[in-house]
């Protein structure tokens, strides 16, 4: 069975994974442990690793039970059709959290119209607007080439400028 990724409302995840289960359907939320720190004390917490996402095993036919949970909000889709992550790729998400220290662990998501900051390679230091993403690549508009630059974040370092 095909594994599907669904988009959940801002921080429903774990409560969309539980619901899921809860109506017997396979869902994989996955998880790490980071150390907050508050005024008073500092605390391990459990956060999603993909935020507003959780992925489900089912039959094509049965997609439409999942929205029997309120805090689905839709499907993600690929090339007009519903995304697909296949095994492989949830064991090596799986493996990849069991095998390494979750503080190491950070996936970039960078909003639409952001300003950021190339720190790494040929364009050190160049400013630009987030295009859209892609997984790791994230598309940025230079106005001052006149030109769309794909960049893998996996290998260059991205910030968002502040302020």
């Amino acid at each position: 069975m095909p594994w599907f990724v669904l988009y959940t409302k801002p921080r429903n995840e774990k409560l969309v994974a539980e619901k899921l289960r809860l109506l017997g359907i396979e869902v994989y939320c996955p998880l790490i442990i980071r150390k907050k720190r508050w005024s008073d004390r500092i605390k391990k917490v459990e956060e999603p690793l993909f935020r507003s996402y959780c992925f489900v095993q089912l039959e094509e036919k049965d997609r439409a039970k999942v929205f029997a949970v309120p805090q689905v909000v839709r499907y993600l889709f690929w090339l007009q059709k519903p995304a697909i992550v296949r095994d492989e790729e949830i064991d090596a998400i799986r493996l990849m959290l069991n095998e390494f220290d979750h503080n190491l662990i950070h996936v970039e998501q960078f909003t639409p119209s952001a300003r950021v900051k190339i720190g790494s390679g040929s364009f050190t230091d160049v400013t630009g607007v987030v295009e859209g993403q892609q997984g790791t690549m994230v598309s940025i508009r230079l106005d001052s080439l006149q030109i769309i630059l794909r960049v893998d974040i996996s290998k260059t370092i991205v910030a968002q400028e502040k302020g």
